[in-house]
């Protein structure tokens, strides 16, 4: 993502110069049409810094701002990490992901469930940091319906990056431990009066940018020479709503809930210093390449709603979550084939149960460069 801005700003400055809002700049072009550079674009594939296209004079403001965006925040060694030397991606991705929710309580005992997994696919068409695409629920293909939905953004520079992660789901989950029920032993029961809620936000500064590149394991759009690795430090806020409800539960089930109330409801917010290390192991350069990523946080959790006995508690005043993402990346000339799994998860508590939300979630990508 980039390159955003400057996208965003030569497609508002195309818009303007077709409706003669911007006159052509004095490059030798004068006798060009408005919308002249748009065609000289599409005719050298998109080289944004061929000059002689002839630019207006607001996309040529854009495209120095951008210039002076990428000479700042884009810079590498070398060699360690080059450009791909395209523009373009065409994208086929399937990803599965899988949420569980676990309360520990004392003498061993615990509430845990997780969903089922959740299956989508898709694909996309990629210009520098602007995508299109569309994405299929493949559960309701295969009779298997559910209500989840999901968004994704990242910002990624060579010094920097910015994630904002939302989901939400509602039933589907399979109850694994209930307690004392089943003698404290694991089943199988499917429960549907649940509603998640998540939204995770993060920027975080890697300091070894000059030779680390996030993009190379990620986004697919630089490629890793020598491995190299950097730590990485910055700040998380996350929100998370959690709503169950066990009174329609077997009558045989009810008295061995180890929840005060049938009706549970949590809300929080919570603001997280975080850091940890990333490396790019480079197998063999311009081919094979494996990433680790991890980080820890920890931070002030504010509680929300009418849990007056939360909200008093020292315990519930921290938060702490860890996340782990591991990738391995395959390229051949201008084809791309990624398989990537992510962890995240958030430790929350109070003074009687420590409570452990987790998602995961396994993504297949092949794409090819032009």
């Amino acid at each position: 993502m980039r390159r955003l801005m400057l996208s965003a700003l030569l497609l508002m400055s195309a818009a303007l110069a077709m409706r003669g809002g911007e006159p052509a700049d004095t490059c030798g072009c004068e006798s060009a049409g408005k919308a002249y550079w748009v065609k000289q674009l599409f005719r050298n594939g998109f080289h944004i810094n061929d000059s002689t296209v002839c630019y207006p004079r607001f996309p040529r403001f854009a495209l120095k701002v951008y210039n002076w965006g990428d000479r700042t925040f884009n810079r590498y060694d070398p060699a360690y990490v080059v450009g791909t030397g395209k523009n373009w991606k065409l994208t086929a991705k399937t990803q599965n992901w899988i949420e569980s929710t676990n309360m520990l309580f004392p003498e061993s005992r615990e509430l845990a469930m997780h969903s089922s997994v959740y299956s989508d696919a898709g694909i996309s068409l990629s210009f520098m940091a602007v995508s299109l695409g569309w994405t299929w629920n493949m559960n309701k293909l295969f009779n298997q319906p559910s209500s989840r939905k999901t968004f994704d953004f990242s910002f990624t520079t060579s010094r920097f990056s910015i994630a904002i992660n939302q989901l939400s789901s509602s039933g589907g989950m399979i109850i694994t431990n209930f307690g004392d029920y089943n003698d404290g032993r694991r089943l199988r029961y499917h429960f549907d009066d649940v509603d998640f809620q998540s939204t995770t936000a993060q920027a975080y500064w890697f300091f070894n940018n000059y030779r680390y590149s996030q993009a190379a394991a990620y986004s697919w759009s630089r490629y890793q020479l020598r491995s190299a690795g950097s730590a990485l430090a910055g700040f998380q806020y996350n929100e998370q709503k959690l709503s169950m409800d066990f009174s329609r539960l077997p009558a045989d089930m009810l008295p061995y809930l180890p929840l005060e109330s049938p009706a549970y409801d949590s809300h929080y917010r919570s603001y997280n210093l975080m850091g940890g290390y990333a490396f790019n192991w480079v197998l063999y350069p311009r081919r094979w390449l494996v990433n680790i990523f991890a980080t820890g946080s920890v931070g002030y959790r504010e509680v929300l709603g009418d849990r007056g006995e939360e909200r008093h508690s020292i315990k519930s005043l921290l938060s702490n979550t860890v996340q782990t993402n591991i990738a391995g990346v395959y390229n051949h000339r201008a084809l791309f084939v990624a398989l990537t799994m992510n962890f995240y998860g958030i430790f929350n508590y109070n003074s009687r149960y420590t409570h452990f939300d987790a998602y995961g979630r396994l993504t297949g990508v092949a794409g090819v460069r032009f």
